[in-house]
């Protein structure tokens, strides 16, 4: 079973059926002595299996470099510059995200250079919404939203122990890549002039909002299954950077899908 975001299926780590990722780690499924990947606690940093705690730990510094770079690009861009500015950080975010993608290791500086364009994308992005909508506070709701959305997500596919399963994962993947082919070809048509209302703030705009924030949820489903699958392999500590890279391109994703519903809910002054 794949996930289907690619940073996952570039490590076999993160796959069940590959044996076991690192030396000592308990096999697919069974305990681990030392609790995850079963690893004697004295075992060196560099050298010890993925915990769950690397995974958040990382995931929150890249998430917080994107933060912080969204509000340098809120409150220092120039009116000048922000439409170049928006472009050249969606461009840089994609191209960087597509050689981390497809990357066999993923190299934490690189990442943090994707987090600062995400960072520059979302920040101006956002600053236009919110003055469309004319009340910044609705990027406090999309955030706390986000978070909430996240939140309830981790805790139905923990607590409710859903089950990822081969077909699951077909519907997502071929749902994603749909949707994604759907914004390219809106994307190409809109470089000559056509319209279809996809990206715009209207019922055909909030349709596909709604249909990118329900994709996104279950990508986090997907997300959190390969993680876990991940840490119960042993997968080797500096995995986790690739975990925080998925799970910050999904949170990213929710979070503007999210933001976009409720300003075509709200309306633009």
């Amino acid at each position: 079973m794949q996930s289907s975001n690619p940073v996952l299926n570039r490590s076999d780590a993160f796959a069940p059926g590959h044996g076991q990722a690192y030396p000592g780690a308990a096999p697919y499924g069974q305990p681990a002595p030392y609790g995850y990947g079963g690893m004697p606690p004295q075992a060196p940093a560099a050298s010890r299996p993925m915990t769950l705690d690397d995974v958040i730990v990382k995931t929150a510094i890249t998430l917080a470099v994107v933060v912080a770079s969204a509000a340098v690009a809120w409150w220092t861009v120039p009116a000048a510059l922000v439409t170049p500015a928006f472009l050249a950080g969606a461009l840089v975010a994609f191209a960087i995200a597509m050689v981390l993608s497809f990357s066999r290791k993923v190299n934490p500086a690189l990442l943090m250079v994707y987090a600062v364009a995400e960072g520059v994308f979302l920040g101006i992005g956002s600053k236009f919404i919110a003055h469309w909508v004319g009340d910044p506070g609705i990027i406090v709701q999309a955030v706390l939203a986000t978070m909430v959305t996240a939140g309830l997500t981790l805790a139905t596919y923990k607590y409710f122990a859903i089950k990822v399963t081969p077909k699951f994962t077909r519907m997502v993947v071929i749902g994603t890549m749909g949707f994604a082919g759907v914004l390219v070809i809106n994307l190409i048509l809109s470089l000559f002039g056509v319209s279809t209302g996809i990206g715009g703030f209207g019922p055909m705009g909030l349709l596909f909002a709604a249909i990118g924030a329900g994709l996104a949820v279950f990508n986090l489903i997907l997300d959190f299954d390969l993680v876990e699958q991940g840490i119960r392999q042993g997968a080797p500590q500096n995995e986790a950077w690739r975990a925080a890279f998925a799970l910050t391109v999904t949170l990213v994703w929710l979070y503007w899908n999210i933001l976009r519903i409720l300003a075509i809910l709200r309306g633009g002054d």
